[in-house]
């Protein structure tokens, strides 16, 4: 293990990029070098915040850095492939953000770019990093529902970000953008097991400013016939709604990384930022106190850049964001052919 300090490149500066640079205030061994946006004034406010001090407008002019051994990918998923294949082909280290791509054979592109190159890749899913489902998982892992049966994962919200309303972009809906969380949640708690059929229902029941489902519903067949319940949906307006529920043969366990936060407010006047897509900031809410640390987003950095240090693949790496999107590309064959689709795995995969 070197005893020098990571030195991270971040490319994008946008809402996931201040969520790693808040979270990356936390981690040891590490040191944000330089910053890439296409907008170089946008990167200068964030580098400035945060205090780094090289700031790019281009991806090659960040990875040929000497002082860039990892990059953070904070782009949306249609940017993905680009950048990862170029950071791959510099020999850099990768972390890239949820979803991985617009669909698993986008997916499976980041992962072979990045295994041709030989390079460490870790995929940066949240959900299985987020403290409550670390402890929820460890709960089982010490048997203490017995065998996990099903599991039931929601996320759900009424303010995507404006890139995520164009399904081009996006590759589908919420169902792509929330359900790639609740995915690998499920996965996580039914360890062992291989998805290998989806039956899906989706739709658009409210929005007119997207083309694409605004709920969905999709239920994913493990091959020893456990099942994953995933609930999705931008229309739940009073904010951002995680919970999972996971049902044993011995007991129960239920997450709230949004509802129950350990604060409970009533407010006649507004109250600021309370919590990611708030619906409101007056009346009833729940504000998070710490949401870098509730999501997942400190112990997921932390633990990439001790696996990077150490040389050892990390919890979450890009064949699970592979496993992950062909799940949700079944999800929306289902979604038009009313009947149990397939997960169609690239060979290798699993």
């Amino acid at each position: 293990m070197s005893m020098e300090p990571v030195k991270i490149g971040i490319v994008g500066a946008g809402f996931v990029a201040d969520m790693f640079l808040r979270a990356l205030e936390h981690v040891r061994h590490q040191v944000v070098t330089t910053i890439c946006d296409r907008t170089p004034g946008k990167a200068a406010v964030v580098a400035a915040r945060f205090e780094i001090p090289t700031v790019v407008d281009k991806i090659d002019d960040l990875v040929c850095r000497d002082d860039v051994d990892l990059v953070l990918v904070a782009l949306p998923q249609d940017c993905h492939v680009q950048a990862v294949s170029a950071i791959a082909s510099a020999g850099k280290g990768v972390v890239c953000t949820k979803p991985l791509g617009r669909s698993g054979v986008e997916a499976k592109a980041c992962l072979d770019a990045a295994e041709r190159a030989h390079i460490w890749h870790g995929y940066a899913e949240t959900e299985v990093f987020a403290p409550s489902v670390v402890k929820a998982h460890q709960l089982v892992e010490d048997g203490a529902v017995g065998k996990v049966l099903l599991v039931r994962s929601r996320e759900a919200h009424a303010h995507p970000h404006l890139h995520a309303r164009d399904a081009e972009r996006m590759g589908g809906g919420p169902l792509r953008g929330l359900g790639c969380h609740c995915v690998a949640a499920g996965r996580w708690f039914l360890a062992g097991a291989q998805p290998v059929e989806v039956m899906a229902w989706g739709d658009r029941l409210a929005r007119d400013d997207v083309n694409t489902e605004d709920n969905a519903v999709m239920l994913v067949r493990f091959d020893d016939d456990r099942l994953l319940q995933v609930e999705v949906g931008w229309t739940h307006v009073p904010g951002l709604d995680v919970r999972n529920e996971i049902h044993g043969s011995a007991g129960w366990i239920g997450t709230d990384e949004t509802g129950s936060t350990g604060v409970r407010a009533f407010t006649q006047n507004p109250a600021g930022y309370v919590v990611e897509k708030a619906g409101s900031s007056d009346g009833w809410m729940n504000p998070v106190p710490d949401e870098v640390w509730a999501y997942g987003f400190q112990d997921q950095l932390d633990h990439f850049v001790d696996c990077f240090r150490r040389h050892v693949p990390p919890r979450q790496t890009f064949a699970d964001g592979v496993v992950d999107n062909s799940v949700i590309d079944a999800g929306y064959r289902a979604m038009s052919s009313r009947v149990w689709e397939p997960v169609e795995l690239p060979t290798g995969v699993w």
